[in-house]
């Protein structure tokens, strides 16, 4: 699992789905990805949208690694009914993510199949990985196109010091904040945060 790959899956999809060029929103992990195509195939990418991510390594500080962990350390019992199984879940995370929105966030990607639960994303590959998620492949060339840099105001992700490399990469960017928002701007100000979209777009 690495940002090449990942990026090398869009350039496989979006030209069998008929999108290019598009415009490419992505959020943390997909934000990295989505830069990482832009940078790699400007031409695919006619607009470019980063949700509270930058492009240099995410700093220790990220509570990526605490969540997978906690994530990977939950256990429910085969056969629970699927109200009962996202509450087990949830008591269990709660010892380590305290804040609700987040949990809620995190249990959309529990899922059940064959009467089991289990998360949708690839645990084991994401924990193996880990080093490459947290990095940015180092790139010379910059992206030409409009981007967005949309951040959470109460989320310390993007930071001053990174500011130079986004103007670097991207000399179009536009940084614009979500007052009141974490991390998960999408899920924490959903109209705030498809308002910022539209503007960039109109």
């Amino acid at each position: 699992m690495s940002y090449e790959a990942m990026s090398q899956d869009l350039q496989d999809l979006l030209p069998q789905l008929g999108l290019v060029p598009c415009v490419l929103i992505g959020h943390s992990m997909g934000g990295k990805t989505a830069m990482l195509l832009a940078l790699q195939r400007p031409e695919l990418v006619e607009r470019l949208i980063a949700v509270d991510i930058s492009p240099v390594e995410t700093t220790p500080s990220s509570n990526f690694p605490s969540y997978m962990a906690a994530m990977r350390a939950v256990d429910i019992p085969d056969g629970v009914p699927r109200s009962s199984a996202r509450k087990l879940a949830d008591e269990q995370l709660s010892t380590v993510i305290q804040d609700l929105a987040e949990r809620q966030f995190l249990l959309t990607n529990l899922v059940e199949a064959d009467g089991r639960f289990m998360w949708r994303v690839n645990l084991e590959a994401l924990a193996q990985h880990l080093d490459k998620i947290m990095a940015f492949p180092p790139q010379q060339e910059s992206y030409p196109g409009p981007t967005l840099f949309l951040l959470g105001g109460n989320s310390k992700y993007v930071r001053p010091s990174h500011h130079a490399e986004i103007r670097r990469l991207f000399p179009r960017a536009h940084m614009q904040t979500v007052p009141h928002a974490g991390h998960w701007v999408h899920a924490d100000c959903p109209q705030d945060f498809v308002a910022a979209i539209r503007g960039f777009l109109a």
